[in-house]
Order: C-alpha cells, then sequence, then structure tokens
C-alpha cells in the first residue's frame, strides 16, 4: 500500500473519531498521524487535500445545522496534523 492510501485510511479514522468524540486524546491522535508523515515523500499539500476530501465527504451527509460545528472540528483537527510540521520548520528562536 502506498505512503498515500495508508494516510487516507488512517486519516479517515482518526478524523472521524474525532468527530464523533472530540477531545484531547483525538487530537493527540491527529498529531500523531501528522508526526508520522514526517520523512516520508508526502508533502503537506498531499495531506491537506486528503483533509478536504474526507471532508467533503462527511459534509454531504452532515445536517445543515451541524456544518459550522463540523467546519470547526476539521479546522481544529487539520492544524494538530499539520502542527508537527510547523515545529519542524520553524526557526528556534525568532
Amino acid at each position: 500500500m502506498s505512503a498515500e492510501a495508508d494516510l487516507r485510511r488512517n486519516y479517515r479514522a482518526a478524523f472521524l473519531r474525532y468527530l464523533a468524540r472530540p477531545g484531547e486524546s483525538a487530537l493527540a491522535a491527529g498529531w500523531s498521524l501528522g508526526r508520522g508523515t514526517l520523512g516520508t515523500a508526502l508533502s503537506l499539500l498531499d495531506i491537506v487535500r486528503v483533509h478536504h476530501d474526507l471532508l467533503l465527504e462527511v459534509l454531504q451527509d452532515c445536517p445543515a445545522d451541524e456544518v459550522p460545528e463540523v467546519a470547526r472540528a476539521a479546522s481544529d483537527f487539520l492544524v494538530e496534523v499539520l502542527a508537527s510540521h510547523d515545529m519542524v520548520r520553524r526557526p528556534l528562536h525568532p
């Protein structure tokens, strides 16, 4: 299985778990998922594409009154996934 296919499978599981039970544990899974992509051939653009593809799927079945909550949760999860990438790219001292 390719790195992107693995990411899609793992991202789906972690993101859907976070939507069902938002909390630090589920966010930590997102951070761990993002950290696991460091050192692979996956780029930030690959991660964002996977995130948005899954978000579109989720929103198709989402009641209209829940869309803002799902969008906020999706943003929080993506930020957590990308945090490790930000940390390695940011200089240690400003």
